[in-house]
C-alpha cells in the first residue's frame, strides 16, 4: 500500500521529496476486515487524522486558530466579513462514503463502529452522497450518552450529530459558509447555530455579549469564519476553560502541565479584555480553583478507596454497535469496566468505568510514599 502512494504522491498533494516523510507518520488501523492507514501528527500541510483508505483519501480536520481577546485578535484575522456559529463540546467527526460505505472517522483518523452506527441513525445520508460523492460531512457529536466526551446539552437525550462543515473528501476545501448551510438545510442535517454575519471593525461588542451569555448557559463558545470557510478563529467561555479543566483534573496524571497553563491564561485575558471588577476576578478564581482541586480531590480518594479511577460513560445503541464500540475500545487498548447493562426499549445501555492507568498508578504510588519529584 505504501509503495504504491508513493509512486502516486499527487494522492496526497505533496511534493515527491515530502512523500517519506510524510508517509513514515502514517500508522495501521482496522476495520472489519479492511486495513486503512491513518496519519498521526501534521506533516507538510498534511492534517492529523488524514486517512488513506485504499487508493481514497480522507483528509482531516484542519486545526482552528485561537484568540486570546476579541479586540484586536477579531480585526488581525479577518479582513472581511465573516460568520459567527456556535462551537459544540462533544468530539469531532468526519462523515464519507467510501465503497459504497458510510464511515465515520474521529479526529484522530480512527474508524469509530459506534459513531458510524449512531450518525446512519440520526441521520439520512445516502441522497446526500448519492449527489455529492467527493464530498464528507464534519460534525460534533453532542449529548450525555458519549464514549469519548462528558457534556449535557438539555435538548440532546442521548447523542445527537450537528454538522458544522462540508468539505471536499480529497483535498479538504470547504464549502462557502452560506452554500454550506443552505445545503445542510436541504438534505434535513442538524447545524451548529448560526448568530450572523459580522464586520471585522464593529463585531467585539456583539460578540462580548454573545459569549457571555453562552457562558452562562455553560455552553462552550463561537467559531469565527469567513464566508469561503477557509479562515477559522475560535473563542471559549469562562465556562468551557473551567469545564474542560475539571474533566482533565478528574484524572489528573493523563494531562500535563501544557494542558493546564492554557486555560488558565484564556481565563486571565478574558477577565482583563471584559473589564471585570475585582469582586467578579475574585469570584472566576474562586471558581477556577475548584474545578482544577476538587475534581483532583475525588481522583485520590476514589483511588485509596476503590483502588482505580477514570472516565465515566454511559452508552446507548442496537447490542451489535455496543459489541463493536467495547471491540474498538479494546483495539485502543483502553481498559473498561462494565458498571452497568441493561435493555431499554430494546437498546442496550451501558454505563462503564474508562479506566486511567496513569493516574491510578501515580495516585497509588504517592499514596504509597514515593517522592514527588516535580
Amino acid at each position: 500500500m505504501l509503495s504504491h502512494i508513493m509512486e502516486n504522491h499527487e494522492l496526497l498533494g505533496v511534493a515527491p521529496a515530502a512523500a517519506d516523510d510524510v508517509l513514515e507518520h502514517f500508522e495501521r488501523a482496522t476495520y472489519g476486515n479492511r486495513t486503512y492507514l491513518h496519519l498521526t501528527d501534521t506533516r507538510h500541510g498534511i492534517e492529523r487524522g488524514t486517512v488513506l483508505f485504499g487508493e481514497t483519501v480522507v483528509r482531516g480536520f484542519p486545526k482552528i486558530s485561537r484568540t486570546l481577546v476579541l479586540d484586536p485578535g477579531i480585526s488581525q484575522f479577518f479582513d472581511g466579513p465573516f460568520v459567527v456559529e456556535e462551537k459544540l463540546n462533544g468530539y469531532n467527526v468526519r462523515i464519507a462514503r467510501l465503497d459504497g460505505e458510510v464511515l465515520a472517522f474521529t479526529r484522530s483518523g480512527y474508524v469509530c463502529p459506534f459513531t458510524t452506527h449512531t450518525v446512519s441513525e440520526r441521520l439520512d445520508l445516502d441522497p446526500f452522497f448519492d449527489d455529492h460523492p467527493e464530498s464528507m460531512l464534519c460534525g460534533e457529536m453532542i449529548g450525555p450518552e458519549s464514549p469519548y466526551t462528558d457534556h449535557d446539552y438539555p435538548a440532546v437525550d442521548s447523542l445527537d450529530v450537528s454538522i458544522f462543515d462540508v468539505r471536499h473528501r480529497r483535498t479538504g476545501n470547504p464549502l462557502l459558509v452560506d452554500r454550506r448551510r443552505r445545503l445542510c438545510d436541504a438534505y434535513g442535517f442538524p447545524q451548529a447555530t448560526s448568530f450572523g454575519v459580522f464586520d471585522p471593525e464593529t463585531a467585539v461588542p456583539e460578540l462580548r455579549r454573545i459569549v457571555e451569555e453562552l457562558g452562562n448557559e455553560d455552553r462552550e463558545g463561537v467559531v469565527m469564519k469567513s464566508l469561503d470557510g477557509r479562515r477559522q478563529l475560535k473563542y471559549t467561555t469562562s465556562a468551557a476553560n473551567q469545564g474542560s479543566l475539571a474533566y482533565a483534573f478528574a484524572v489528573p496524571f493523563d494531562y500535563g502541565p501544557d494542558f493546564l497553563f492554557p486555560r488558565i491564561m484564556r481565563e486571565a485575558f478574558q477577565s482583563v479584555e471584559f473589564g471585570e471588577s475585582d469582586a467578579a476576578a475574585r469570584e472566576r478564581a474562586r471558581s477556577l480553583g475548584e474545578a482544577i482541586l476538587l475534581p483532583a480531590i475525588g481522583a485520590v480518594r476514589e483511588v485509596r478507596e476503590e483502588g482505580s479511577t477514570g472516565e465515566e460513560h454511559t452508552v446507548r445503541g442496537s447490542p451489535e454497535a455496543i459489541d463493536a464500540l467495547f471491540a474498538h475500545l479494546d483495539r485502543m487498548k483502553l481498559r473498561t469496566t462494565i458498571r452497568r447493562d441493561e435493555t431499554v426499549d430494546g437498546e442496550r445501555v451501558v454505563t462503564f468505568l474508562k479506566h486511567s492507568a496513569a493516574t491510578t498508578d501515580s495516585v497509588k504510588s504517592y499514596l504509597a510514599g514515593q517522592t514527588f519529584d516535580a
